[in-house]
């Protein structure tokens, strides 16, 4: 996979997605033959159990992204900047991305709208692909609330005008995240390059999901936007249980588990 692909994708093949953080997940990933992974700062609250994607950091995610890579060598990765790698100052920005694609990443997502532009424009300039995102920021949650957005006429126009910016300032795609389905159907009219819906509707581009949540491992997470295609949390926990049980009771290992002191004589 590759930016000429994906952007070749739009109109005729749509867009696979998820989220992956670690190098068994990614491995599965691509073995499954998704089109692109995302290392998402979701990380802070699936992986490290924090309570939004604030409070994750550079550090953290170099490392949930080299492993992701190591498990998907062939499939085109992303990599999230975390709250205040990008904000704080251009040379700040463009350095932390830097880091993150030497980290593995093929290109690099951040949050904001048409304000976000200009920063889009020196980091393409330099060769760092981009992926922009609006919509629902979860890194502005305390600012702007957790809602859909695009239920105003104010807000279409808003968005409307930041996915322009966003493709003019050359990022290659967008991802549109809880923007409501006929507002986020105009965008994906409107652009040339592909968007990637998060609780966007059926018209966008592409899909991604949160490997936790379409898994069914996070059982406290159920937005109108989720479908989950396992049971993951409860088959996970029979597992262990089964595991426990037959550990307390004696039947785990077997003779087929032990080795023999006598090599080439193993019981059968």
């Amino acid at each position: 996979m590759s930016i000429k692909k994906i952007l070749k994708m739009k109109n005729k093949e749509k867009i696979a997605m998820i989220t992956a953080y670690d190098y068994i997940s990614a491995k599965i990933a691509e073995a499954a033959g998704i089109d692109l992974i995302l290392v998402g700062d979701s990380a802070s609250n699936v992986m490290l159990g924090n309570d939004d994607t604030v409070k994750i950091g550079m550090d953290e995610m170099l490392i949930f992204i080299k492993a992701v890579k190591k498990g998907a060598p062939n499939t085109f990765v992303v990599g999230d900047m975390p709250f205040l790698s990008y904000q704080v100052s251009e040379a700040e920005a463009i350095k932390n991305a830097g880091l993150i694609l030497k980290a593995g990443a093929d290109a690099v997502k951040l949050e904001g709208g048409k304000h976000i532009a200009p920063l889009i424009s020196k980091m393409v300039s330099y060769g760092i692909p981009v992926m922009g995102h609006i919509g629902f920021t979860p890194q502005s949650y305390k600012q702007i609330g957790i809602s859909s957005k695009g239920k105003s006429k104010s807000e279409e126009d808003l968005l409307i005008e930041s996915a322009i910016s966003l493709e003019e300032a050359g990022a290659f795609s967008i991802v549109l995240e809880m923007v409501t389905e006929p507002v986020a159907k105009k965008i994906t009219e409107s652009l040339s390059i592909p968007t990637i819906g998060i609780g966007s509707g059926r018209f966008c581009d592409g899909q991604v999901l949160v490997w936790h949540d379409f898994l069914g491992l996070n059982k406290d997470f159920e937005p109108k936007f989720l479908k989950r295609y396992l049971n993951g949390f409860d088959l996970f926990k029979e597992s262990i249980e089964n595991y426990s049980k037959e550990v307390k009771n004696g039947i785990f290992p077997a003779i087929e588990n032990v080795f023999n002191p006598i090599e080439g004589s193993d019981q059968k």
